[in-house]
């Protein structure tokens, strides 16, 4: 099927946001996203236009939400004034990314995952989980979607180490039982506010206010909260003088940091 995209969208610079972690490029410029159960293969077929291996209806359910299509992120980054130059640079080497709104288990353990951990490693370390505990996809390609609480509860320390997982393999065991018990409800918590669900998340082990903030962002869909990991701490030292410009821009802080990120980290 054929979709229309007017607004900024970039599927490279989206793979290499820092906020998912099994988008790849299949080839022949075709990009593969992997949401719950669904898979969707979408390639750029002209100006604004696209291919999509999805239907009208999921098209408009499922992947229209995730990738935040009803947002003007154009109106954002016109709406940055020139005098705040490092962001107005920012947004613009930036142009294309968009904020995914993930599944928040998903994002629960991965985010626990990527504590000093480069996106390579990460990566390596969730398709691991993947094969390990995970369905296998009905596809042509050896595939395996991200395992549920249920599919992890015989998961151990020695497993998830096998994972790659380190130090964090206790963090991802609490979570998987905190989430198996219903201690954490991840679907009620969409009922919280921000700071509510930021400080629900922060009682699992592991989960810290760089990783809250991850979630509630790229899981929960709260732009106006602001992961701050050490790319984003050096941008507001020595750009802002230790006063952070976020806040300023209320509902979208959250999104002006992606882009803020993804340019400190490609520019250096």
């Amino acid at each position: 099927m054929k979709v229309h995209i007017t607004d900024d969208f970039d599927l490279k610079k989206i793979q290499d946001s820092g906020q998912c972690f099994r988008v790849r490029e299949t080839g022949n410029g075709i990009w593969r996203f992997i949401h719950l159960d669904r898979i969707l293969y979408i390639s750029r077929t002209g100006e604004s236009e696209y291919e999509v291996s999805a239907g009208e209806d999921e098209w408009r359910e499922i992947w229209q939400p995730y990738f935040d299509l009803d947002r003007s992120y154009e109106s954002i980054r016109q709406a940055i004034p020139e005098e705040d130059a490092f962001l107005k640079r920012a947004s613009e080497y930036g142009k294309g990314i968009r904020i995914l709104k993930q599944d928040p288990w998903e994002m629960l353990v991965t985010f626990i995952i990527s504590q000093r951990k480069n996106i390579p490693a990460i990566s390596k370390s969730v398709e691991l989980l993947c094969e390990r505990f995970g369905r296998r996809a009905d596809t042509e390609e050896e595939l395996f979607f991200f395992p549920d609480s249920e599919e992890m509860s015989g998961a151990d320390e020695e497993a998830l180490r096998e994972c790659k997982l380190g130090y964090r393999a206790p963090y991802v065991l609490d979570a998987v039982n905190k989430v198996r018990s219903g201690e954490i409800d991840l679907c009620k918590l969409n009922e919280y506010d921000d700071r509510k669900l930021f400080e629900a998340l922060k009682t699992i082990n592991g989960v810290g206010d760089k990783v809250a903030n991850c979630i509630c962002l790229f899981a929960y869909g709260r732009t106006a909260l602001v992961p701050v990991d050490t790319w984003i701490a050096r941008v507001i030292e020595t750009e802002y003088n230790g006063q952070s410009p976020f806040d300023r821009y209320g509902g979208a802080g959250g999104i002006l940091q992606q882009w803020a990120f993804y340019y400190a980290r490609e520019t250096g």
